[in-house]
């Protein structure tokens, strides 16, 4: 009985040594030692202790410092492995786009490189070109007969259409070409007009004439003298001057008294209007008054009597 009770006692001592070494670790906290060794004992259960106790000591219990610092450096690992994958995603980008920024500027070369040119060679010598084959040209059938035609037919053309004149001044290569059978032998529309500007008196019938000519775009000397002296002025200088009234714009000239004119001077004014029967309409200045236009009409018989200057 005395050997018994000496065994109980030291059973009874060794689950008070686990036990202790349970709760006496190291700086009094539960270490992952001493829970170990409280599983191991007694067939991995803590002596003394419920079965749920252990289980929540097993969750709760502290890691050990060697513990931490392994956890420590791996979580380190990792931090420098995902912070690795990210600088190699991020340079791998880079390259790409520098890359394809590099093949897009290899097309935009502002010159061609030199390229070396093959020469074709004729496979067989003895077969012909078409340079070779083709026939002359004067054997040829095409025809280049043919016409110009303005419409549907050349008889859609009028001529008189067309100007003839070779005159400076488009109004009078107008005339020209209404006159053109009756133009004086030689005649030459660009002579000179001897006009400078007016010289003539205002109001007089001499400035009257000067005005109403460049009125209706037609030249006129500045300096014909008297009204009785323009015929011989103008023939002087290359005008067409005969005795036969032509156009609206003619410049009669009176000699002195005739129909009225100054006995001295004469007197000037201009074709307003040839009527069928050959009369006349004339408009002129100073007969009424100084600067005063007005009109008279003369008969056909009449105005054969008097001179015209044309152009």
């Amino acid at each position: 009985m005395r050997h018994a009770a000496h065994k109980a006692a030291k059973a009874s001592s060794a689950r008070f040594s686990v036990s202790k070494a349970l709760f006496t670790s190291s700086r009094g906290s539960h270490t992952a030692k001493a829970v170990r060794m409280a599983q191991l004992a007694d067939g991995g259960a803590v002596v003394g202790l419920a079965p749920e106790v252990v289980e929540k000591l097993n969750e709760v219990a502290p890691m050990s410092r060697r513990a931490m610092r392994e956890a420590a450096k791996a979580a380190s690992r990792k931090s420098t492995l995902v912070t690795s994958a990210s600088l190699a995603a991020l340079v791998g980008t880079a390259a790409t786009a520098l890359a394809f920024s590099q093949q897009n500027a290899s097309r935009l070369v502002l010159a061609d490189d030199g390229v070396e040119t093959t020469q074709i060679k004729r496979v067989s010598d003895g077969a012909a070109s078409r340079s070779e084959d083709r026939a002359a040209l004067k054997e040829s059938s095409t025809s280049n007969n043919g016409g110009w035609q303005l419409g549907e037919t050349s008889s859609s053309m009028d001529a008189s259409l067309l100007s003839k004149s070779l005159a400076d001044n488009p109004n009078v290569a107008v005339l020209m070409d209404q006159d053109s059978s009756i133009l004086p032998a030689g005649f030459n529309p660009n002579h000179a007009t001897g006009e400078d500007g007016s010289g003539y008196p205002y109001g007089q019938c001499t400035w009257w004439a000067y005005t109403r000519r460049h009125q209706l775009g037609l030249p006129v000397g500045s300096h014909f003298g008297n009204a009785r002296d323009w015929g011989t002025s103008a023939k002087a200088l290359g005008y067409w001057v005969d005795g036969t009234p032509r156009h609206v714009g003619d410049v009669i000239v009176f000699a002195p008294g005739q129909q009225g004119a100054d006995a001295d001077y004469g007197h000037v004014a201009i074709v307003e209007k040839i009527n069928a029967d050959g009369s006349i309409e004339i408009s002129e200045s100073n007969v009424k008054g100084l600067g005063v236009i007005s009109n008279r009409t003369f008969s056909a018989d009449a105005a054969s009597k008097l001179t015209y200057i044309h152009y």
